[in-house]
């Protein structure tokens, strides 16, 4: 049986490797960039960094961590940092590219180009979240319990909504958040957004 259980440093590694195994619309997106790790440097590990008491984990009885869900309470406060203090060390790694036209040239520009005010949500759902889950976690409810884990937490600190974005061709999270009740906000072309009230 899997268990949750809240992040702790040790599981860095493991968390880009989950993110890079469901990048692909769910599916595992290993080697699809010439640095595999640009998945987790954007959609995962800086969240840790910034938010650690946000952040759990899937872990089976053999200790592997099979599935993450990471987040923030203030989405302005969140890219502010990652702005100022994350993504500055990256940024040898990641030249910035002088037309972002690849699939690997737009995730590095979201990188250069996180500010705050420009999420439409954020004022009005000021929390967001980012969860994965490899293939051999589905089905179990444990999505499910993260998410609420994670609700329980943002109300307990009077945080009012929270929102999320994701790949439009991943269908089954789609479904997944509908059934946990949240709705489709507006989004950019090629984009798909919930979010959700507390209380």
């Amino acid at each position: 049986m899997s268990r949750i259980r809240p992040y702790r440093p040790s599981d860095r590694a493991a968390l880009y490797e989950v993110c890079t195994r469901t990048a692909d619309a769910g599916a595992d997106a290993t080697g699809i960039l010439s640095d595999d790790s640009l998945w987790g440097d954007l959609f995962a590990v800086p969240y840790v960094e910034r938010h650690p008491d946000l952040a759990w984990v899937v872990e089976t009885d053999d200790e592997r961590v099979i599935g993450y869900l990471v987040a923030t309470d203030d989405t302005e406060a969140f890219v502010t940092w990652f702005r100022d203090e994350w993504w500055p060390g990256l940024q040898e790694r990641y030249p910035r590219p002088v037309d972002a036209t690849t699939r690997e040239e737009r995730m590095i520009e979201y990188g250069y180009s996180q500010a705050p005010g420009r999420n439409p949500h954020a004022a009005e759902y000021p929390a967001h979240l980012h969860i994965d889950l490899l293939p051999e976690t589905q089905g179990q409810g444990l999505g499910r319990a993260l998410i609420e884990t994670l609700f329980a937490e943002l109300t307990r600190r009077g945080v009012p909504a929270l929102h999320l974005g994701m790949d439009p061709n991943n269908t089954g999270a789609a479904a997944f958040y509908e059934r946990l009740g949240m709705e489709q906000l507006p989004a950019e072309p090629g984009g798909q957004s919930y979010g959700v009230r507390f209380g």
